[in-house]
């Protein structure tokens, strides 16, 4: 993809696979988005749908590094901002309108690719998430999405 500061119209599909004290559940949307190369990082935007929300709609930014580690942002009433990279815990913060949560993500797998003619890419994303030393659960993402 050229470098672009302008966004391009994306067709985005996701799916979230989750198990939380033994329940588990998943989750998937197909929505537009847009995209945009920065530099040698990819922002993907879009909005997720959510009746928590008094908007009705989330938004939500994926941010693929040069490094290859993805970062994703939620900017609903709750905000939450993590970073994937295989192999390591990170911190993060999840802010909820009772006030802020230290969490931390431990990625063991992680894969992005990309590819040409259209524009378009993958990620799969497994991480577990913990607050302290609590596991609080288990997530595999698989994202697509094709200009």
């Amino acid at each position: 993809m050229d470098d672009l500061s302008t966004s391009i119209p994306v067709g985005i599909h996701l799916t979230t696979h989750t198990v939380q004290d033994g329940q588990s559940s998943d989750y998937a949307i197909d929505v537009e988005g847009q995209i945009v190369q920065i530099g040698e990082t990819i922002y993907l935007r879009y909005q997720e749908p959510d009746s928590d929300d008094e908007n009705g709609n989330v938004p939500v930014t994926i941010k693929f590094l040069p490094n290859g580690d993805v970062t994703l942002s939620r900017h609903g009433t709750n905000r939450l901002r993590m970073h994937f990279s295989a192999g390591k815990r990170i911190r993060a913060t999840y802010r909820t309108p009772y006030g802020l949560m230290p969490i931390e993500t431990v990625t063991p797998n992680l894969r992005v690719g990309f590819h040409e003619r259209p524009f378009g890419g993958s990620a799969s994303i497994d991480y577990l998430l913990y607050a302290g030393e609590q596991l609080l659960g288990n997530y595999e993402i698989r994202l697509q999405f094709t200009v």
